[in-house]
């Protein structure tokens, strides 16, 4: 940031506004103070939830509408550009959890109007707005010297300006308060990769896109200082998803399953649902002092330096 930008003043957390409170004692010892809510029980009681690239019955987006609506949520938007299964998640949704409004958009997340519109709607109807979870992305498959101009700026405005758009609204939304919430808070979370972090975890040009989610998320964090709003981008290895059920696909034809995730300390492929758990922790108030970090969940994958195994030195 230029050293004469200056961030224009912002409504304050409640930690900022209030100071913390004293938790008393016991036998004159004072007691353990606490600032987020309780991790038993329902983690995200009465919040409002956008979530975006919710449409795929094996994606990250779908199991983290789950884990919200489970653990009490009070409205989730499921938005994609796709629709083919929205209507179906919505159903399943409203059986299992009847008491969360379940609301079903169709839009691509790299639409500015779009993304704008969706999060006025979820202040006109709920006064509030508390976690999104920009979750949108594709994948080319295609070594970079393959690639064109259109497909590399298709993989940036889909992976990388959707995470933009979304922080850059979700946060005014967040700002706002109400007797309900006299205080500003949130949580924005991007979907990153284990490949924005090292190289050899997917194409260039998606690599690139989700390097560009972290930085985005550890930038925005800071320009929302003060303010509780919190910025964090999850860093998935390889999970099965709709994005990789190609290679799940041909490695189960081949008889070769076991050895999917083989590079990793679990020696597994993870689950959209290991994910959203993550997901889950983050957009709630256990994580209250969890900000700016890319957080991979990848199985120990990132953790180390490739080998064979078998053959370690």
């Amino acid at each position: 940031m230029p050293a004469d930008a200056k961030t224009p003043p912002q409504p304050l957390s409640r930690e900022l506004a209030e100071g913390l409170k004293d938790p008393g004692t016991f036998e004159g010892m004072q007691r353990v103070r606490e600032i987020a809510g309780d991790s038993v029980g329902q983690r995200v009681k009465g919040l409002v939830i956008i979530i975006t690239g919710a449409n795929s019955p094996l994606g990250i987006g779908r199991a983290s509408a789950h884990q919200f609506a489970r653990n009490g949520a009070r409205a989730i938007f499921l938005c994609d550009f796709s629709s083919s299964h929205l209507a179906t998640h919505k159903r399943e949704l409203n059986t299992l959890y009847p008491s969360v409004d379940i609301h079903t958009r169709t839009f691509d997340a790299s639409d500015e109007t779009a993304v704008r519109d969706v999060v006025q709607e979820a202040l006109n109807q709920y006064s509030r707005l508390d976690i999104f979870f920009a979750n949108a992305g594709i994948s080319s498959g295609k070594v970079f010297w393959e690639e064109d101009t259109k497909g590399f700026m298709q993989m940036m405005k889909t992976n990388t300006l959707s995470v933009f758009l979304a922080a850059k609204y979700a946060s005014r939304a967040m700002l706002v308060t109400s007797p309900e919430k006299p205080y500003p808070s949130g949580s924005i979370v991007g979907t990153a990769s284990v490949a924005g972090i090292r190289s050899n975890a997917g194409p260039t040009d998606y690599s690139a896109s989700k390097a560009a989610v972290i930085s985005l998320m550890q930038t925005c964090a800071y320009q929302l200082q003060g303010t509780g709003i919190r910025c964090n981008a999850i860093c998935p290895g390889l999970i099965e998803t709709g994005m990789t059920k190609a290679t799940y696909d041909a490695a189960r034809k081949r008889g070769t399953e076991k050895k999917i995730g083989q590079l990793n300390p679990l020696r597994r492929g993870g689950q959209p649902d290991e994910i959203a758990r993550a997901v889950l922790f983050l957009g709630s108030s256990e994580s209250s002092y969890v900000n700016g970090q890319a957080w991979a969940i990848d199985g120990g994958l990132s953790a180390g330096h490739p080998f064979v195994p078998g053959k370690l030195a």
